[in-house]
């Protein structure tokens, strides 16, 4: 069989991986750049990458149009905070051409901070969804978590609404610090009609301080809740990462990866700036495709054959999840007590 008849039988099926989880969804993270320095997630001294070694927005596209022809349907631009990335906006609006071919939905998570100046753009260039970052509504705390101001955060959240965008609240809870904010926070949520999402404190962090003692678990947000609403767990869950619940008819969302993992339909694949795959979030080890996507510009089938055989194996063996990879850490190195051997690299390179 030649290399123009496998293409088109490898494009007749999505990527798939060895538990039958189709890959639906990419996130790229189109930097590693941000401008607050979150404990979950910013190293104290990052190393930035070169911006010379970043992949071009053309690059990115090429790919992102292999594979959307391969059964992406969704994609979401992370960072860092995507919106320091210069010409972020058009890459967006180009995304839009992918729709004919498959793609349903172009979605980005953002600290927020940015969001006041671009917030319009972005809704014009026809992105469908908004994440948004925002860890407390305290100031002074909130200063302490992400080394920023809160009201530019707040500002930004409003003017997205004002574009008419429907917003989600990403927060991660860690113990001690920030666990204070549950009830604020779904009170604002309610008020504001926004969709908020708490998020278990993971293995992430660029300093690599994490412990599962600083871990606020699903059923303490529950415990939490329950002092202020009737809480009641929605019936129709999905593959979705959160685990989703109504507080007084608003829905709510849990990502309690720890202690409740979702990794058994997950149907995501990630790309950082420079052209590294991750089959998940927790991968020990990404697949180095920059050079192979580079060649995509070429438009010849070699170089998307050739990069079809590099992703099927890598995608096909995608590990169970999270505590699968963690207990196979533990089998290699029984001293391991929290991710220091376990994680080598942090959120902020590969978006969340």
């Amino acid at each position: 069989m030649n290399h123009s008849n496998s293409l088109q039988q490898a494009e007749a099926s999505v990527f798939r991986d060895q538990f039958g989880r189709n890959k639906r969804k990419l996130r790229i993270s189109v930097t590693d750049r941000c401008n607050f320095k979150c404990v979950y997630c910013m190293p104290e001294h990052p190393e930035w990458m070169k911006k010379h070694n970043l992949l071009s927005f053309e690059e990115l596209y090429h790919f992102c149009e292999f594979m959307v022809r391969r059964g992406i349907e969704q994609i979401r631009i992370t960072g860092g905070e995507p919106l320091m990335r210069q010409g972020v906006v058009h890459f967006i609006a180009e995304l839009q051409q992918l729709k004919k071919s498959g793609l349903k939905r172009i979605s980005m998570t953002t600290n927020g901070h940015y969001l006041k100046q671009y917030a319009t753009e972005l809704k014009q260039a026809g992105l469908d969804d908004l994440n948004i970052s925002l860890d407390s509504l305290d100031a002074e705390q909130f200063e302490q978590l992400t080394g920023k101001k809160l009201q530019p955060v707040l500002e930004g959240i409003q003017a997205a609404q004002q574009a008419g965008f429907q917003i989600k609240i990403n927060t991660v809870l860690i113990k001690g610090i920030n666990d204070d904010q549950i009830l604020s926070l779904a009170h604002w949520a309610k008020r504001e009609q926004v969709e908020l999402r708490f998020i278990e404190y993971m293995p992430l962090d660029g300093d690599q301080n994490w412990s599962r003692d600083h871990v606020v678990s699903e059923q303490d947000i529950l415990d939490h809740l329950a002092q202020a609403f009737e809480v009641k767990i929605r019936q129709d869950q999905g593959a979705n990462p959160a685990r989703s619940y109504y507080i007084e008819g608003m829905s709510i969302g849990i990502i309690s990866t720890i202690t409740n993992s979702f990794c058994g339909n997950c149907d995501r694949l990630r790309l950082n700036a420079q052209g590294e795959l991750f089959n998940c979030l927790f991968s020990t080890q990404g697949l180095k495709l920059k050079n192979s996507i580079q060649q995509l510009r070429q438009h010849l089938a070699s170089a998307e054959y050739m990069l079809q055989q590099q992703l099927q194996p890598y995608i096909w063996n995608k590990a169970a999840g999270f505590h699968a990879i963690q207990a196979q850490q533990k089998l290699f190195n029984p001293s391991h007590k929290t991710h220091s051997n376990f994680r080598k690299i942090s959120m902020h390179m590969i978006g969340g």
